[in-house]
């Protein structure tokens, strides 16, 4: 895996880990020659998915890029991209996308509550940060999940979540089995399996589950 992929749906939760881990190695070194091409690809990968239109993947790679650019010292760039994914994200109620992030992300937070935006929902997240990651015994994790949409009892396999991000694009089943490389019955038997842990009976209703659920 390389900065320099081609932006692929299916590996687009491992570039945005590795964009993280880089970022974070950039915060101890300091070395340009790292933080540069991760906002590349970040660019890139913003500008795939604004064409498929997935929402919660743009909001995902905006919150990224913000910190990349906070840690570059362009504190404006970094606003600008943190203020387009609180505008995106709050109808939603999305919580973990910005509180897992911790320290960096409270001090971005904490500019664009200064500067008005989204103040309640903001100042929301703010609270949850503060918390985040603590020890049950000290304070318990914020909850991510509407209270009416409990925690999933059994979770689903990392095959069963491609096919399941698959799901929210325009693919057909037989586009989604050519996309993995399997044949059609596989794609059905998980989507079967998905519905049944979701709780849900079609495609439409699996992924909204999964946007509440911060799956996708």
């Amino acid at each position: 895996m390389s900065v320099d992929d081609e932006p692929s749906y299916l590996r687009e939760y491992e570039h945005l880990t590795l964009a993280r881990v880089l970022i974070t190695q950039y915060r101890q070194d300091g070395t340009d020659e790292v933080i540069h091409p991760v906002i590349n690809l970040l660019t890139r990968l913003l500008a795939a998915v604004e064409v498929q239109e997935r929402k919660g993947s743009i909001i995902k790679i905006l919150v990224v890029l913000a910190l990349a650019k906070e840690a570059l010292g362009d504190v404006a760039a970094a606003i600008l991209s943190l203020e387009r994914a609180l505008t995106l994200a709050e109808s939603e109620g999305y919580v973990r996308v910005f509180a897992e992030h911790g320290t960096p992300m409270s001090r971005l937070l904490q500019q664009t509550l200064t500067r008005g935006i989204t103040p309640t929902y903001t100042q929301r997240l703010l609270t949850a940060s503060k918390t985040w990651g603590r020890p049950p015994q000290e304070s318990p994790r914020p909850s991510i999940y509407p209270s009416t949409y409990p925690p999933l009892i059994e979770p689903l396999s990392q095959r069963e979540l491609e096919v399941l991000r698959l799901l929210n694009t325009e693919l057909t089943g037989p586009e989604i089995a050519r996309e993995l490389v399997v044949a059609l019955s596989t794609v059905r038997t998980h989507t079967k399996r998905i519905y049944s842990k979701l709780n849900v009976t079609n495609r439409r209703a699996a992924v909204k589950r999964a946007v509440e659920l911060d799956l996708i």
